[in-house]
């Protein structure tokens, strides 16, 4: 348990479960998720209270984690200071991510395991502070992977395409992709995509292309992971990228 990960469990069918006084969704077989935020409090508490009605407290402790800081130069002065018309776009645009990754289904794809959605160098982790041309940003909420632009990207895990649009002013071709109970995965830069909303998704199924679109200096994929509007740390639920190129 640390910084940035999502938490998957399971209890008693008919169980409710609560972190920090706060109730989660759980499955009707008892399966259910949280997260830690990237600054999360090392000290929490999970209480499941049992059909049978005993109570049962666990104190959670969490690990601090230590973030990297990224310097990317070069960006272009009309990203790093957006003329109205491009704040507004900026603006409609966060209202939409916002409004996928609230969604609620039952669907129960967020406890299976998850695969890498591409594979290579990482360029990019998650909770780094960013320094864009010298002036801090705010904190990098995925993790990048390095690749030609047109290399396929896959799903990680099942789900529901929840927001599908081609050019994002900040994060350019962008996918949400619904793995139920509040988890999600982002896609963000992406030259072309392939799915659309309401789109029923398998695991490994091709979902789009790397690209360079939107507020990026070159071809790459960030993936992101949220519990309903906490940012996650995707690697907190795959295996390590060098398991996963020996695999291959």
């Amino acid at each position: 348990m640390e910084q940035g990960a999502l938490i998957r469990g399971e209890t008693l069918p008919g169980s409710a479960v609560y972190l920090n006084g706060q109730p989660i969704q759980v499955t009707a077989d008892g399966k259910f998720a949280f997260g830690f935020e990237r600054e999360a409090s090392l000290s929490q508490q999970l209480k499941l209270v049992y059909p049978d009605g005993l109570t049962q407290v666990k104190p959670l402790t969490i690990t601090e984690k230590k973030y990297k800081i990224d310097r990317v130069n070069g960006i272009a002065k009309k990203i790093m200071k957006p003329d109205p018309q491009a704040q507004a776009r900026a603006a409609k645009d966060s209202k939409q991510v916002k409004a996928a990754r609230s969604t609620f289904s039952e669907q129960e794809a967020f406890s299976h395991d998850f695969i890498w959605p591409l594979t290579g160098r990482i360029s990019g982790v998650y909770g780094s502070q960013r320094v864009y041309n010298g002036k801090p940003g705010n904190p990098h909420y995925g993790v990048d992977v390095a690749a030609k632009t047109g290399t396929v990207v896959v799903a990680p895990a099942d789900g529901v395409i929840s927001l599908s649009v081609p050019d994002m002013f900040y994060s350019g071709g962008t996918i949400v992709l619904d793995h139920g109970y509040g988890v999600s995965s982002s896609f963000l830069h992406l030259s072309k995509l392939y799915v659309e909303q309401g789109d029923e998704i398998k695991q490994g199924q091709p979902i789009a292309e790397v690209g360079a679109t939107g507020r990026a200096t070159g071809p790459h994929l960030d993936w992101r992971l949220n519990w309903f509007q906490m940012r996650l740390d995707p690697v907190t639920v795959v295996p390590s990228m060098q398991s996963a190129l020996a695999r291959q």
